[in-house]
């Protein structure tokens, strides 16, 4: 694992299977290896995990960018997950503490490279940022963004100094495995209910756990079901396992969902009761592609 560099890249459409396969495409003809794809069309995003070899990753996202930026237009885009851009986030993933550097650089030239060739400005994260989060970014939208852009309350660290009219900007971090993971509630649970239980578990909250980012939301693509939509931050120090305990304190959990390639350490000690969907492990899928 150790020779590849891993990228999630998030683009803002989950619902065209033929865009989605020519963005794949895009990554797979510039030399990286298309590890997973999740689509969702709720949340009208998907996540890509690519590999390719430090040096050339930056061109790999590169090239399956330019593909999203000429077929997505988030001015008009009905999706419940926040967002600023057709490539909204593009995160390099140190999966061990020796490729933190490599990640680092590797981001960076990213940055640059897609403000440079796709006019996108784009805004440094986490580590690479002093700390500032994804979640202050988004907020408000792409529309607040541009206003806080031109009052120059933000400023591009790559790339023009306002969004791209159709593509918005894009976030780039060098971070370790972050885990998305959701919850379905059974029913009767609603909306509200997901909200509660997210506020309660999410850090900061009155159960808070370390490094959990959490929102509740529904799903009409599968009935209005009340999911509990997280990140984990951690996945040392917060197993998945404890994030189910966590809200099943609350209510009763029907199913789990992971979004991407978790490592196989994330699961340690899950409950074997609570089906999961898109159970795959990053060390299953390098080795599939190997």
């Amino acid at each position: 694992m150790t020779d590849q560099l891993i990228a999630v890249p998030n683009v803002s459409e989950g619902r065209d299977p033929l865009v989605l396969a020519t963005i794949g495409d895009a990554f797979a003809r510039a030399g990286g290896r298309v590890l997973d794809v999740h689509a969702d069309p709720d949340h009208h995003r998907s996540v890509f995990t690519v590999a390719a070899a430090p040096g050339r990753l930056a061109h790999v996202l590169l090239a399956g960018a330019r593909e999203a930026v000429q077929l997505i237009d988030i001015s008009d885009h009905p999706g419940i997950h926040p967002h600023i851009g057709a490539v909204d986030v593009a995160p390099i993933v140190h999966v061990t503490p020796e490729q933190r550097g490599a990640a680092v650089a590797e981001a960076l030239v990213l940055g640059d490279l897609l403000g440079a060739e796709l006019d996108l400005p784009v805004l440094l994260y986490g580590a690479l940022a002093a700390g500032r989060t994804r979640a202050q970014l988004r907020r408000g939208g792409v529309a607040a963004l541009t206003q806080r852009m031109a009052t120059g309350e933000v400023a591009p660290d790559f790339g023009p100094p306002a969004p791209h009219p159709t593509a918005g900007a894009t976030l780039v971090a060098a971070r370790p495995p972050l885990i998305a993971f959701n919850l379905e509630l059974a029913p009767p649970a609603t909306l509200q209910d997901a909200r509660r239980i997210a506020a309660a578990i999410r850090e900061g909250g009155v159960d808070g756990l370390p490094g959990l980012r959490a929102i509740g939301l529904t799903l009409p693509a599968r009935g209005g079901v009340a999911q509990v939509s997280m990140n984990v931050e951690d996945h040392l120090a917060l197993p998945l396992a404890r994030v189910v305990e966590a809200v099943r304190a609350h209510a009763p959990v029907a199913e789990a969902e992971v979004i991407g390639l978790p490592p196989r350490a994330a699961f340690a000690g899950f409950p074997e009761d609570l089906p999961v969907r898109n159970r795959r492990t990053l060390e299953e899928a390098l080795g599939d592609a190997a």
